[in-house]
């Protein structure tokens, strides 16, 4: 077992410098502005870390969202679409105004971007799931940056709100276990998980550690994701019980500041993670 953070989020066994191949997953109220419109420089400036963490020896899977709100603002929609018909729309316009983003920001610091639309049905087959998993491994051997997005133009059940990917939280952990990552890090509208909900209570205080996810946990952290976004904590925690068995690390932390991902990756802990029993990177 490890020995327990600190408070502060002191040292661990588990050492993130040794971190290899790590999964980013971008939520969608990290990309985009209270009126729905899309956070170019936070986009840009995610780009560029990642670009430069792929420099520093580091492989690299995106796992992003915004794709309908992404589209809603390109068609100039003042409501975020509500019936999935249009929600599908907006998807497939956004879809590609956001992959543009990314090819158009990582390209500037010299690096290719490779788009991965998956489905539950992809992760299910056997064999559909050895076929992503070998392009996945060949992208990355390349030395391409694959984008993972849900396909939520033929897959109706996220946007109808019925569980499948769960706002890309799921689907951030299944491309864990794919690439048998190292670590997955989720950039939230939050800076961690806390005992209470501190949009609600002042005296929440988060917690910095996790290393058993119960049922108890689980009923705490219920509830709905943002307005801009259908996940929430508790799809996270559904994403660390994932890794957690598989033997994966997960940060949960604030995606406001995109450099966060260099002090997670030199261990000055932020927000909340989740280790596994007997692993390191």
């Amino acid at each position: 077992m490890y020995p327990s953070f600190d408070r502060t989020g002191g040292n661990t066994l588990l050492d993130l410098r040794a971190c290899r191949r790590i999964v980013v997953k971008v939520g969608t109220s990290s990309l985009t502005y209270d009126n729905g419109k899309l956070n170019l420089r936070r986009i840009e400036r995610l780009s560029r870390v990642l670009a430069d963490l792929k420099n520093a020896g580091h492989e690299i899977v995106l796992v992003t969202s915004g794709a309908v709100g992404a589209g809603a603002a390109r068609l100039g929609w003042s409501e975020h679409p509500r019936d999935v018909a249009a929600k599908q729309v907006a998807s497939a316009v956004g879809q590609s105004e956001l992959m543009n983003l990314y090819s158009r920001f990582f390209g500037e610091y010299g690096h290719i971007v490779a788009q991965l639309l998956l489905t539950r049905d992809v992760v299910e087959s056997s064999t559909l799931r050895e076929n992503v998993t070998h392009t996945f491994m060949r992208l990355l051997e390349t030395g391409v940056v694959p984008i993972v997005n849900e396909n939520d133009t033929v897959s109706t059940f996220e946007l109808a709100h019925i569980t499948t990917f769960g706002d890309n939280d799921t689907l951030a952990a299944t491309c864990a276990l794919l690439t048998d990552a190292d670590l997955l890090v989720i950039l939230s509208d939050i800076d961690g998980l806390y005992d209470a909900d501190p949009r609600e209570n002042e005296d929440a205080r988060r917690i910095p550690v996790v290393r058993e996810i119960d049922d108890m946990l689980l009923k705490a952290a219920g509830g709905e994701g943002t307005s801009r976004g259908t996940g929430g904590m508790l799809t996270k925690l559904n994403a660390a019980k994932t890794c957690l068995s598989a033997g994966i690390p997960m940060v949960i932390t604030c995606g406001e500041n995109p450099e966060i991902l260099y002090d997670i990756l030199n261990n000055r802990r932020m927000g909340t993670i989740f280790v596994p029993e007997e692993k390191s990177c």
